[in-house]
């Protein structure tokens, strides 16, 4: 026989972006059964100066990747990345985050493993390996001759490079067989990758159209990694979801935005995560470090610029980049970016959650959905700086996960 559970007590942020409420939650079979006051149950549990949160986004992780130590990285097994993955994924939970979109590296196992239990961690949306053109930010090809890749292909993870629309139509395919459930394409240069630029735009237009008409006939929705201003254009004219990172928009890329209904990921703790690991004497290659510099103030500008607009905004933070369970720390960069601290939950809750296409069963506390719920000391405050050190409990689907 099923078990009503309530919690009493506690300020609800109910993930909308209204103002916390006190309120009584039950939960029953893993659900929100009701919201309310005076609700009956079978065990109570007293939150009482508490504050309760759905669970948490975070809509661009990399759970196989620990870190860009590339002497570490290149020395490590290949199995390695597996077992790293368990640690990366607790932490993430750790912090409160019960869902993540991976942007390329997690596989079907990795996910599956979650899923049956046996391993504990956020549930997962998995891109699987991102499409990247010869010399793009995906081509691990370094001046020694050697290549490096961000994720080394294997069975369940087809490599992703591809060049004219019909290596991109098929790849899709492929990644599509292999579990995918988003596509992610590079559509700039980035930061980490040493031959080329993050101004500089990447795949033609003819590409980017067969891969997002392939993706929407297979049901999925394309994710673009996306730091240059005409790749950011590139990508909004071929109907991609989300940009991630966006760090070089113009007001021509806003307004396409607005107009298209495109979401802006903004990763901006991931800059911030290369100057840190190069200060901690990490193998960073100069040049990711001296992009990384250039790039932050400008990226926090064209947040800001973005959310004065009123584009739509979903958290992510490139985590693997930085630290896993770090992750929150975009939540303080966010609300210094201009975004109200509720608006910034939103992003975190029920933004994201319609981003990710799962928000009739998460990203808000209400009756039916899926009984996701983070637990804070105290009440929320003024600022999110430091949010993480006030969680008490996460709860996913209604068990506690973390304490």
């Amino acid at each position: 026989m099923s078990k009503r559970i309530i919690f009493t007590g506690a300020e609800v942020f109910d993930g909308t972006g209204s103002a916390p409420r006190r309120c009584d939650i039950t939960i029953e079979d893993g659900r929100f059964l009701e919201i309310g006051t005076s609700l009956d149950g079978d065990e109570v549990v007293d939150l009482t100066g508490s504050t309760v949160l759905p669970g948490l986004f975070d809509c661009h992780v990399h759970v196989t990747s620990s870190g860009i130590d590339f002497m570490r990285h290149i020395q490590s097994p290949f199995s390695y990345q597996f077992y790293q993955a368990e640690q990366n994924l607790m932490a993430t939970l750790a912090c409160g985050i019960t869902t993540v979109r991976d942007a390329s590296g997690a596989d079907l196992g990795v996910q599956r493993a979650v899923e049956d239990g046996l391993i504990k961690g956020p549930r997962l949306q998995i891109s699987v390996t991102a499409l990247s053109q010869t010399g793009g930010h995906g081509d691990g090809w370094m001046p020694s001759g050697c290549v490096i890749p961000h994720s080394i292909p294997h069975p369940g993870r087809p490599a992703g490079i591809v060049d004219g629309p019909v290596e991109a139509r098929k790849k899709v395919r492929e990644l599509a067989r292999a579990g995918a459930n988003v596509i992610k394409v590079f559509t700039s240069g980035g930061v980490l990758s040493p031959r080329d630029n993050p101004r500089h735009a990447h795949f033609r237009d003819d590409e980017l159209d067969a891969i997002v008409i392939e993706a929407t006939a297979l049901g999925m929705f394309v994710m673009a990694h996306a730091q240059a201003t005409d790749g950011i254009k590139s990508a909004i004219r071929a109907g991609i979801r989300s940009i991630e990172h966006g760090i070089f928009l113009d007001a021509e890329a806003i307004e396409m935005m607005l107009d298209k209904g495109t979401w802006l990921v903004p990763t901006l703790v991931a800059p911030k995560a290369v100057i840190d690991a190069a200060e901690m004497g990490l193998s960073v290659p100069e040049s990711s470090v001296q992009k990384a510099k250039e790039v932050m103030e400008v990226h926090k500008e064209s947040f800001t610029q973005a959310v004065k607009a009123g584009v739509k905004i979903a958290m992510g933070t490139d985590s693997g980049v930085g630290p896993h369970g770090n992750n929150l720390e975009e939540l303080y960069l966010m609300e210094q970016g201009g975004m109200p601290i509720y608006d910034v939950l939103a992003a975190t809750t029920s933004s994201a959650a319609k981003l990710l296409g799962w928000d009739e069963q998460l990203g808000t506390i209400e009756p039916g959905k899926r009984a996701d719920l983070v637990v804070l000391e105290g009440p929320l405050g003024s600022t999110l700086q430091g949010i993480k050190s006030k969680i008490k409990k996460v709860y996913k689907d209604g068990v506690c996960v973390s304490s």
